[in-house]
């Protein structure tokens, strides 16, 4: 298999980081997908924390800036500036108080989500429809992808909002966000990116693309812990939505402890709420340190090639590959249809291999830390339980 261009000058990357992830001394973990690797930067955070806990007692004024940094970080890492950043505990939060605060002024009243969604975004919006909102899901086609035709057809006058995710969580197919927000913006709707599945993986600029919402979290390829998340909000339309659902942190004056109305902050606090997740704060900054160590477009380079070679030799097996060929169009976890997807993880865990699945599919996914060896081993491995593999 020929390299692609700049795969070669990644090939580096894992002896450079590998050593950092204790877990890769034992086992083949290629399930970034569902969580990133723990680091030993990660784990340290947590002693930190532990540490300033036990030494200063209740050093909040300190822990609010631990908060301000993440937020920071998070806002250096897509393109944004931090006042267009809330901290929230996960991603459905912050996607919650967004759409409390959403107006859907005169014929506006749909959102569109499409059918890659993860329950999280599609769950919120459908709740939406006890509040006279309709929802238009946006149909895949079947070879995995969901071609921006399809999106044409269910946006319209109508449309306020349109959420879509940037990698698909089941198949790893990767969405024409580009197009998507053309077409929303010049029928004059909103767009809100999911990103869980690709923040710290692929490069992100909220400017670039135009977006107006973005949510994403550390769990997975931010390389941080569960409990910690997101929401970037365009400035220009921070003053125009107004959460309901709300709480301490996202008030004008947090330490004003004022029981009397409701001032939500200027900037993307509003999105927030009560207090900020302190300890997986502590893991979000060690993680988001490693993802700029690392560097996020070297690691998209490095795993174009690993999934490339993963894929061809599935094709070699006899296998079926879900997600999408052309490598635009696809992101950082590979998705292998299976007889039996459960069996299937069993049989590699006992081989030591982590891995994970959804809707049929075997999902092996790749972060920095991997390498080529990885996939080989994946690849042996599927070799062997040959017969839980679909054709």
């Amino acid at each position: 298999m020929a390299a692609e261009p700049g795969v070669e000058a990644a090939t580096a990357l894992p002896g450079r980081v590998r050593h950092r992830f204790p877990i890769l001394e034992r086992l083949t973990y290629v399930n970034s997908c569902s969580q990133g690797a723990l680091s030993d930067a990660v784990r340290a955070a947590y002693e930190d924390y532990l540490r300033d806990w036990e030494e200063k007692g209740a050093p909040w004024e300190y822990w609010v800036e631990r908060a301000e940094a993440a937020r920071g970080a998070f806002a250096a890492l897509v393109g944004a500036e931090p006042d267009e950043v809330a901290v929230t505990t996960s991603l459905s939060a912050g996607v919650s108080a967004l759409f409390s605060g959403l107006r859907f002024e005169g014929e506006r009243t749909t959102i569109v989500v499409s059918d890659f969604e993860f329950p999280t975004v599609g769950q919120i919006a459908h709740a939406q429809e006890l509040r006279g909102r309709r929802v238009v899901h946006v149909p895949e086609a079947g070879d995995a992808t969901i071609p921006l035709e399809h999106f044409d057809a269910a946006i319209d006058e109508r449309t306020a909002l349109v959420a879509v995710t940037h990698v698909c969580y089941r198949n790893g197919s990767r969405t024409d966000l580009e197009g998507v927000v053309r077409l929303a913006h010049e029928r004059g709707a909103l767009v809100l990116v999911d990103a869980y599945q690709a923040a710290g993986a692929i490069p992100i600029d909220v400017r670039a693309l135009g977006v107006d919402f973005l949510a994403a979290g550390t769990v997975k390829y931010l390389l941080g812990s569960a409990g910690l998340a997101f929401l970037y909000c365009r400035s220009e339309l921070i003053d125009r939505i107004r959460p309901t659902s709300t709480g301490w942190f996202a008030d004008e004056d947090i330490f004003q402890m004022d029981i009397h109305d409701y001032s939500p902050s200027a900037t993307a606090r509003r999105f927030e709420f009560g207090t900020p997740p302190i300890p997986n704060i502590y893991a979000g900054l060690a993680g988001l340190g490693l993802v700029r160590e690392i560097g996020v477009a070297e690691t998209e380079r490095h795993v174009r090639g690993l999934t490339a070679r993963l894929i061809d030799g599935v094709d070699e097996l006899g296998g079926r590959v879900v997600t999408p060929r052309d490598p635009a169009r696809r992101g950082p976890l590979v998705a292998v249809a299976s007889t039996d997807e459960h069996a299937l993880v069993a049989a590699l865990a006992e081989d030591g291999i982590v891995t994970s699945s959804r809707d049929g599919n075997l999902r092996v996914s790749f972060h920095g830390y991997n390498s080529a060896e990885d996939v080989e081993a994946v690849l042996a491995a599927l070799a062997r339980h040959r017969r839980l593999l679909a054709t």
